[in-house]
C-alpha cells in the first residue's frame, strides 16, 4: 500500500503563515511613514524582483512555465484579487486598527478558503477537518475578546481587512488550480505585476516614495511575507488542497499577534493563551485526519517536480540522466487503487456524498 508523507506539505503551510503573520505587524509600523497604496505595491515588489532574481541565478536564465489558456486565466485572475486588490485592502485596514487585533481578523482568510473551496470548488471534507478549523477560528475569537489592548475596536478597519481576506480566499483556490506549476515563477509573476501596478497608481496619485532605508525594509518584508511565504503556500497546496492549506495558514494571525505584543509592546488579552491552546488542537485535529478508500485517476497530462512512485509511472527519452526528481510533461494512465490521501494535485476526484 502507497504510504503519503504529509509532513512537507504541512511544514510547508506552517512556514508560509509564520512569515505572513510576521509580516503584519511590521507592515503596521512601516504604515507610519508609508501610504497604505504604496506600501502594498512595495512589499510585492520586493517579492517579485526577489523571487525573479532567485529565480534567474537558479535556472541561469528566466525560463517560463508551460501553462494551458485555462490555467493563464486562473493564474491572471488570482494576480488581481490577491495581488493587486488583497494588500491593498489590507494596508487601508491596517491603517485604521492596531496591529493585534487586524492579525486576528486574518483568520477570515482561512473560513473563507475552506468555503469556497467545499461550496464553489467541491474540495472533499470530513467532520475532524470541520471541527479542526472550528477550534482554529474560535481560538482567533477568543483572542478577540475586548481587553485593555483593543479598547479602540476595529472600527472601519475590520471590513476592509475581511473583505482583503475574501480576495486572498479567491486567490488561494484560484492559485489551486495551477500549483502544480514551478511556486517560484507563480510568485514571482504575482509579485512583479501587483508591485507595479500598486505603486505605480500610487505614485500617479501623487506619494512620495520613502527614503532609501524605507523602500529596502518595505521590499524585504514583501521578500519574505508576501513572496517566500507565496512559495511555500503554493507547495502545501499541492500536496493538501485548499481547505486544509487555508486551515494551517490560519495560524498566521496568532504570529502576527505574539509579534505584537512581545516586539510592539502592545498588551494581550485575558484569552490570549487559551486561544493558543484551541488553535493547536484545530492543528493536532488536521495533522490527525486518515482519508482512505478506493479512488480511480482519470487520464491527467500535466507539469510537476516528481519522482517515480506508484503515481507516476512513464517512459523517458533515452538521454535521461535517471536523476530523480525532476520535472517535464508527463501523462497519467487510469489508474483505481486505494491508499490513503488528501486533495492534492493527483487527487481531485469526487466523493460520494454521505
Amino acid at each position: 500500500m502507497a504510504r503519503v508523507t504529509l509532513a512537507p506539505a504541512v511544514a510547508a503551510a506552517l512556514a508560509a503563515a509564520l512569515l505572513f503573520g510576521a509580516s503584519t505587524p511590521l507592515a503596521k509600523q512601516l504604515l507610519r511613514d508609508i501610504s497604505p497604496m504604496l506600501l502594498a505595491g512595495l512589499l510585492y515588489l520586493g517579492s517579485g524582483v526577489g523571487l525573479s532574481v532567485a529565480r534567474l541565478l537558479r535556472d541561469r536564465g528566466w525560463r517560463t512555465p508551460v501553462l494551458a489558456r485555462a490555467e493563464w486565466l486562473w493564474l491572471s485572475l488570482a494576480i488581481g484579487f490577491g495581488g493587486v486588490l488583497g494588500p491593498l485592502l489590507l494596508m487601508l485596514g491596517l491603517a485604521r486598527t492596531t496591529a493585534a487585533p487586524a492579525s486576528l481578523l486574518l483568520n477570515l482568510e482561512a473560513v473563507f478558503t475552506a468555503l469556497l473551496a467545499w461550496i464553489a470548488f467541491r474540495e472533499h471534507t470530513d467532520r475532524r477537518v470541520v471541527l479542526g478549523m472550528a477550534l482554529i477560528v474560535a481560538g482567533a475569537a477568543a483572542l478577540a475578546g475586548r481587553g485593555a489592548a483593543y479598547a479602540h475596536g476595529f472600527g472601519w478597519g475590520a471590513p476592509l481587512i475581511a473583505l482583503a481576506c475574501l480576495c486572498w480566499a479567491l486567490d488561494n483556490n484560484l492559485t489551486r488550480k495551477v500549483a502544480a506549476s514551478d511556486a517560484a515563477f507563480l510568485a514571482a509573476l504575482k509579485g512583479l505585476t501587483a508591485g507595479i501596478v500598486n505603486t505605480g497608481l500610487a505614485l500617479l496619485l501623487g506619494e512620495r516614495l520613502p527614503s532609501p532605508a524605507g523602500i529596502a525594509v518595505s521590499m524585504t518584508v514583501g521578500l519574505l511575507g508576501y513572496g517566500v511565504s507565496l512559495v511555500f503556500f503554493v507547495v502545501a497546496l499541492r500536496g493538501l488542497g485548499a481547505a486544509r492549506t487555508g486551515a494551517y495558514f490560519s495560524t498566521a494571525p496568532f504570529v502576527g499577534a505574539a509579534i505584537a505584543v512581545l516586539a510592539f509592546g502592545e498588551h494581550p488579552s485575558p484569552f490570549f493563551w487559551p486561544a493558543a491552546a484551541l488553535m493547536g488542537a484545530g492543528v493536532w485535529l488536521h495533522l490527525q485526519e486518515r482519508h482512505e478508500h478506493v479512488h480511480t485517476h482519470s487520464l491527467l497530462t500535466h507539469t510537476h517536480r516528481h519522482v517515480h512512485d506508484e503515481h507516476h509511472q512513464h517512459p523517458h527519452d533515452p538521454d535521461w540522466d535517471g536523476r530523480e526528481p525532476h520535472t517535464h510533461a508527463h501523462a497519467h494512465a487510469v489508474l483505481t487503487h486505494s491508499h490513503p490521501h488528501y486533495p492534492d494535485i493527483h487527487h481531485r476526484h469526487g466523493h460520494e456524498s454521505g
